[in-house]
This record gives C-alpha cells, sequence and structure tokens, in this order.
C-alpha cells in the first residue's frame, strides 16, 4: 500500500487571515510535501525490507543510518503532524494545557520563549518541537533536516514547527522569528496538542 498525502484539515486560504498565505499552503503541501512521498514511495518499491511497514516503523527503522529514505519518510511524518498543528482558530491554549505547560516550564512565557529559542537557533533546515518526555514532563526540544521526536526517542510530538525557509518564506521572508512568533499567537493548535497530551 502506498503513502499518499493527507489532505488538509482546512481551506488553502483558511490561514490567510492570520500569516499563511494560500500561496506559502499551496506550494507547501501540494509540491514539497508531495516530493517527499513520491520519493519515499519511490524507495519502498525498490526495497523490500521496506514493503509492508508502517511509516512510524520506517522512521525509527533508518533513523540510525540517515540517508535519502529516512529524510523523505521524516518529512513525511512530520509534515502529517504539520497540518493538524495549525489552525485558522489557533493560538488559544486550553486551561489543562496551559496548567501543565505551567508545571513543567515555568509559565505560557517561558515556554513560548524556550520553544521560540529552540526554532531561531536551529542552524539551516529543521523542526522545533513540544514533547511529553518519557519521564511524564513537557519538554522543547528541536532536530535538523527531517529528523524528529520519533527518530530521537525523545518522546511524543504534542506540537511541531517547520523551520524549513519553504514554510515561511513567501510571509515572512528571511524574518523566521517574527514567523515562530506569528505560529505560537496565531496557528498553533493548541487543542490537538492537549488530545495529543489527553491521549498519552
Amino acid at each position: 500500500m502506498a503513502f499518499e498525502l493527507p489532505p488538509l484539515p482546512f481551506n488553502t486560504n483558511a490561514l490567510a487571515a492570520n500569516g499563511m498565505c494560500q500561496e506559502t499552503l499551496e506550494l507547501h503541501h501540494g509540491k514539497h510535501h508531495q516530493a517527499y512521498v513520491t520519493a519515499l514511495n519511490g524507495f519502498v518499491e525498490k526495497d523490500a525490507s521496506l514493503q509492508g511497514k508502517s511509516l512510524d516503523e520506517i522512521v525509527t527503522l533508518t533513523a540510525q543510518t540517515p540517508g535519502p529514505v529516512f529524510n523523505n519518510a521524516g518529512q513525511h511524518w512530520n509534515h502529517i503532524l504539520f497540518w493538524q498543528n495549525l489552525s485558522p482558530t489557533g493560538g488559544k491554549i486550553p486551561g489543562a494545557l496551559e496548567a501543565k505547560i505551567t508545571e513543567d516550564l515555568g509559565g505560557v512565557e517561558a515556554f513560548k520563549t524556550a520553544f521560540k529559542a529552540a526554532a531561531t537557533t536551529q542552524f539551516g533546515s529543521g523542526w522545533a518541537w513540544l514533547v511529553l518526555g518519557k519521564d511524564g514532563k513537557l519538554a522543547v526540544t528541536k532536530t535538523p533536516n527531517g529528523s524528529n521526536p520519533l527518530a530521537t526517542g525523545e518522546g511524543k510530538v504534542l506540537l511541531g514547527l517547520d523551520v524549513w525557509e519553504h514554510s515561511y518564506y513567501l510571509d515572512f521572508r528571511n524574518r523566521r522569528p517574527d514567523y515562530v512568533t506569528n505560529y505560537l499567537d496565531k496557528l498553533a493548535n493548541y487543542e490537538f496538542a492537549l488530545a495529543e497530551l489527553s491521549a498519552a
């Protein structure tokens, strides 16, 4: 069974008022994410050891020797989560999640400061994450390129932000800090993060 590009959970123009234009979503989802899916399917088709495996299995299996398979599997995994992390009504943190953030990270502002630092200090391409660690506490982390906390074993992802330039250049040019702030304040789907936290 070939991997497929998941549909966006909103229209391509749904985030425009909150800082992510329709062209960004059309290019990012329809071109970049689709390219990862197409490439991954090509690798799986040629490698019997990958056939029949889930995306999670391929990511963890190839994480120790990163290469083209891992890069494309990781990016497919990351983007599936990324689209769910965005919302036209984002930016509002539910009380239960705010309480957990306050308990583990010292408050909402401390969390946002840590997340922004992770996202802006990731050299080159990569991702910033809010994870539930194996110790049961929230943590902010970052990974380069197509890697993720599933590959590194850092915990269950609640939020993940793409800081590759293609994710923000049309809207923010080279102002990555502004893109990160805009995400945290206007686009982040904290309801999704809470659902993932509750499920864990």
